[in-house]
């Protein structure tokens, strides 16, 4: 069920950014929402979509991504030098959240992870050899990558904990590890493996330093064992066995022991991108929610609006938004300006995700069982809102971190100032 999303330009904010925001409306308005599941080709009964559907899906997203090029809104993460916008982090925070309004609707924008992730980790870990066999293709749509790191038997909150390892044998790493929940593995030409590296050439790396390693996928000993099953439904997000790999030492991503540092840089930016998805969610979960409040009527003709209960609803969720909003917002602008955001991000981690599932589940309410059917993109945002409390850190953990944050600054006499 088609909804406009009401975006116009934001008083006091940078005009490329308003710019850019409307722009990108107008597309998802124009071009994604009235056939949005036809973009995916999803059938009204739920069954398996049939050849012809499938090709219409595919020709209609061809279509809609080559009008975003002609508009100049592809790949806002990239230079321009690799194809894309070059806008800078913060700009692209604040497109995200129109992005999001549709499900998927990033990947019409040339944004689909974890391409884009691995792209900006190639782009500033890569050799200029690197990026003209692995990422100039993965920019041009004629490869695919995935992302391994989390391992089944090892907590996925401590990095410093994954036991693959990579061997150094001559001039090639030779890999032994076991990896689940990796992301885009059925359909990848490569993936970037963290591994425990230990150079014998180099006696500092005792075997304890992370490293990432370009690995093909049709590498000898590279096993995809199966995609993992989440939410009770098939998924790419696939177990993989290493079983000595062998790769050349040129695969290798930046120094010996930078993997950890790549993935922090990863995943940063990551966790912001991710709280403006999960608002442009949350406001298309409002607006499904407000149309059902302002049409349904019960008990005898009256509006659901005029329940006060339902209006109860608007009022939480309008302040869930707001805040979430505002919390992502003020922690993008001090990530631009170079400032400590490790708190912040931790913060937005935590209350982001946690807002996104109450502004879904009152909007699943209100629609009853439509809400968790699947004619309306709610169940979905739903089952997404509750995986972001792990996805990226659990909920714990950066709690824990935010209070050592605080901590610190209170023992060393400072107290804690909320304006910076």
């Amino acid at each position: 069920m088609p909804t406009r999303m009401n975006v116009k330009p934001i008083p006091g904010l940078d005009d490329e950014i308003n710019d850019l925001r409307l722009r990108t409306a107008e597309i998802i308005n124009e071009d994604v929402l009235p056939v949005e599941a036809k973009l995916w080709a999803v059938r009204d009964d739920g069954s398996r979509p049939g050849r012809e559907q499938i090709e219409e899906a595919k020709a209609l997203r061809s279509d809609i991504q080559d009008k975003v090029k002609r508009r100049g809104l592809w790949a806002p993460h990239l230079p321009t030098a690799f194809g894309g916008m070059d806008i800078g982090f913060l700009r692209q925070a604040y497109m995200n959240e129109i992005l999001a309004y549709s499900p998927g609707a990033a990947a019409l924008f040339g944004v689909v992870a974890p391409n884009s992730g691995n792209q900006k980790i190639l782009l500033k870990y890569g050799t200029p050899e690197q990026h003209e066999k692995w990422l100039i293709p993965l920019t041009e749509g004629r490869m695919q990558s995935g992302f391994s790191m989390t391992e089944p038997d090892q907590p996925g909150s401590d990095p410093r904990s994954l036991q693959t390892t990579a061997r150094l044998e001559g001039d090639e790493w030779v890999i032994n590890g076991h990896k689940w929940f990796t992301s885009n593995g059925f359909a990848a030409d490569f993936l970037i493996v963290m591994c425990r590296t230990a150079d014998e050439s180099d006696p500092e790396a005792a075997g304890s330093r992370m490293t990432q390693i370009i690995v093909p996928t049709d590498a000898p000993g590279l096993e995809v064992v199966r995609g993992v099953p989440v939410w009770g439904r098939s998924s790419s997000h696939c177990e993989i066995r290493y079983n000595n790999v062998r790769v050349p030492k040129s695969n290798q991503l930046g120094g010996t022991g930078t993997g950890h540092a790549a993935a922090q840089d990863r995943l940063g930016a990551g966790r912001i991108y991710h709280c403006m998805n999960s608002i442009g969610a949350m406001w298309r979960a409002f607006d499904l929610m407000v149309e059902r409040l302002t049409t349904r009527a019960v008990h005898g003709g009256e509006l659901l609006e005029d329940k006060q209960f339902m209006q109860g609803f608007i009022a939480d969720s309008y302040i869930d938004i707001q805040a979430a909003r505002l919390m992502t917002i003020e922690c993008a602008n001090k990530m631009e300006a170079g400032g400590n955001v490790r708190a912040d991000i931790s913060a937005i981690k935590v209350f982001v995700p946690a807002a996104f599932h109450r502004v879904v589940d009152r909007a699943i309410q209100v629609w009853g069982a439509a809400g968790v059917s699947g004619d309306l993109p709610l169940a979905g945002m739903y089952t997404t809102a509750r995986t972001l409390r792990l996805a990226d850190g659990p909920d714990e953990v950066h709690r824990i971190l935010i209070a050592k944050t605080v901590l610190r600054a209170y023992h060393a006499g400072q107290g804690w100032d909320f304006g910076n």
